[in-house]
């Protein structure tokens, strides 16, 4: 499988299943849309007739002969040599988990998919006990598995942050006895961050992620106050102070765009001018009736979008300035592994999500869903069938991503939008895939270019 297109004044030619990525030029381009395997000896005459309206017959001829030579070294249209460990692949152990130390949140955000903090079953905070046996459960659960990863979340982690240092504390003893190593994340809005707190997370956790959706005039249409007043100058002014004390420690800024606010790449741009370089804009995934949702009439603009961000972030690279737009990143020397490249977060088998009541879900786009909550930590309770149907959900057992020149990259979507969007999680949420491919197509771009320019 192949897949090309033309971006940046350039002719892009991926092969799917080796991940080799070819630029090429217009004769190329346009012969690969004719001709595939098996191939013949010689270019079929019909397509030499065709194409000799636009280039030489004999250029036609050697090109051919090229594409089948890379062809034949299995660099083009290369077999499929993942989906055997997708036919071994067995339930995995629980590396990670989503605690949700908080189902209450002092934001009201429009686009809240955990119904403004609550999850739809009542604001509550988790208490220490139940966030001890979380992590038992982890311990337990994460078998011969070394390195573990617990983001505390809510709702608002910082309404809560007594028992977020508490757990922590517990956490670090239990792992001198497994001879385990926790990462710890926290995901907060930043109304909440103090200098005491700041000090705290800088010490224990490995990684931030501060939400904050970009512009003023974004941000507080969104994400607003109980009161209804606006977040953004308490936000900017608290990451701000934060930041700088993170040193070479992982963090980064999340925002959301939604109908409102298609030239999202301003936002990115707005997030990097006030000094932040590691920045996620996430397109919203919300009930197409709600007036801030993404439509498929959005995409053309959203798709452009991605094209100008592209370019604005090339701009600031070559001026010698740092920036890393999460949904760019991308290596194309080695990629994820085979495993990670068919399975993506892992969600409801090697990843879990446990709230303040001390349910188990899949994750956190789960929780409160009584059809998938998997057990509880506090009487010991656990559904391996849930956690044996989600280790089966990978891109062969994906009807639409099977066929799709993304699927190792993406690695099937999120389970929970193709759930609650198209109705399973082993269906294709198509507005999502659609914008990932999108943002897939600018990222290998971009890698390219910076490639080529290496190679120079």
């Amino acid at each position: 499988m192949i897949h090309k297109y033309k971006l940046a004044g350039l002719n892009i030619l991926l092969d799917v299943n080796s991940g080799g990525v070819h630029i090429i030029d217009d004769l190329t381009y346009d012969l690969l849309d004719n001709v595939e395997p098996p191939f013949d000896e010689k270019c079929p005459a019909g397509v030499v007739a065709k194409l000799s309206k636009t280039y030489d017959a004999g250029d036609i001829e050697e090109c051919y002969a090229e594409i089948v030579e890379l062809y034949n070294d299995k660099i083009l249209f290369s077999e499929d040599d993942y989906e055997k460990y997708a036919l071994t692949s067995v339930a995995s152990p629980i590396k990670s988990m989503c605690l949700h130390v908080s189902h209450d949140c002092n934001l009201r955000c429009e686009y809240c998919f955990a119904s403004t903090g609550d999850f739809g079953g009542g604001r509550m905070l988790m208490d220490l006990e139940t966030g001890k046996k979380a992590i038992d459960f982890l311990m337990k659960m994460s078998a011969n598995r070394e390195t573990l990863e617990l983001d505390f979340f809510g709702g608002e982690p910082l309404m809560n942050f007594d028992v977020v240092r508490q757990i922590v504390a517990y956490a670090r003893e239990e792992e001198k006895k497994y001879n385990k190593k926790i990462r710890f994340t926290i995901t907060t809005n930043g109304m909440l961050l103090t200098e005491d707190k700041m000090d705290f997370i800088n010490e224990e956790m490995s990684n931030v992620v501060l939400s904050i959706d970009g512009r003023k005039e974004v941000n507080d249409r969104m994400r607003r106050r109980v009161d209804g007043s606006g977040s953004y100058d308490r936000i900017i002014e608290n990451y701000k102070k934060f930041v700088p004390l993170r040193g070479d420690k992982d963090y980064y800024v999340r925002g959301t765009y939604t109908k409102y606010n298609l030239d999202f790449s301003n936002d990115v741009i707005h997030l990097f001018e006030q000094g932040f370089e590691q920045i996620s804009v996430e397109p919203v995934m919300a009930d197409p009736k709600m007036p801030y949702a993404i439509s498929d009439g959005d995409l053309p603009k959203i798709f452009r979008e991605y094209e100008i961000l592209s370019e604005k972030i090339t701009k600031i690279r070559e001026e010698g300035k740092f920036i890393n737009f999460f949904h760019f990143m991308l290596d194309l020397d080695q990629g994820p592994c085979a495993i990670k490249r068919l399975k993506g977060c892992g969600c409801g088998n090697e990843y879990v999500a446990v709230a303040p009541d001390g349910d188990i879900y899949p994750c956190h786009q789960f929780v409160g869903i009584e059809k998938f909550r998997m057990g509880n930590v506090n009487d010991g309770s656990f559904d391996y069938g849930i956690k044996e149907e989600f280790s089966k959900a990978h891109v062969y057992t994906k009807p639409e991503c099977v066929k799709c020149w993304a699927k190792f990259y993406c690695s099937g979507g999120c389970n929970a939008n193709n759930y609650l969007y198209a109705g399973d999680i082993h269906n294709s949420y198509k507005l999502a895939c659609e914008i990932q491919k999108k943002r897939l197509e600018c990222a290998i771009m971009m890698k390219a270019v910076q490639m080529m320019d290496t190679a120079e």
